[in-house]
């Protein structure tokens, strides 16, 4: 999994860089190699907020975008968070798609094992049969019969 690490008027240092590769290992062992995360730090600058620190990730994967938005008064507590509701969505995400996977191969494994109606070419009347049943053929149109 690619990351990238950005700061909104905040600085990034390599430590917090470090940081957050080993918070996102975890979901980093879920997702493919190809999946995109980005990772977002700033600061609010309202000091009404006492929750100034926030951090964004965003998990691009094949099909889909994963979200996550934390904010605390520490910015490692915010990627700490960010971090652990991203694992939450991609669990959630990868269960789905499991099941919808056993749902389709259960499916199709039915429908396999029921049984093909089967065409009998051999009626005396030269009319196809399917399965014991004679099916007539479709009536002629007067313009048809001329």
């Amino acid at each position: 999994m690619r990351i990238s690490v950005k700061g909104r008027n905040v600085s990034v240092s390599e430590e917090l860089r470090e940081h957050v590769a080993r918070r996102f290992n975890k979901v980093a062992r879920q997702v493919s190699e190809l999946a995109e995360l980005e990772v977002e730090v700033f600061e609010e600058r309202n000091p009404a907020i006492a929750d100034s620190q926030v951090a964004e990730a965003t998990l691009h994967l094949k099909g889909t975008t994963l979200r996550a938005r934390d904010a605390s008064p520490d910015i490692v507590h915010s990627i700490n968070l960010v971090s652990d509701e991203l694992a939450k969505q991609v669990k959630r995400h990868r269960d789905k798609r499991r099941k919808r996977r056993q749902a389709r191969a259960s499916a199709v494994q039915e429908t396999a094992g029921a049984e093909v109606p089967v065409l009998d070419d051999d009626s005396d009347l030269g009319e196809p049969v399917v399965e014991g049943v004679l099916l007539e053929p479709a009536p002629e149109r007067p313009a048809d019969a001329a």
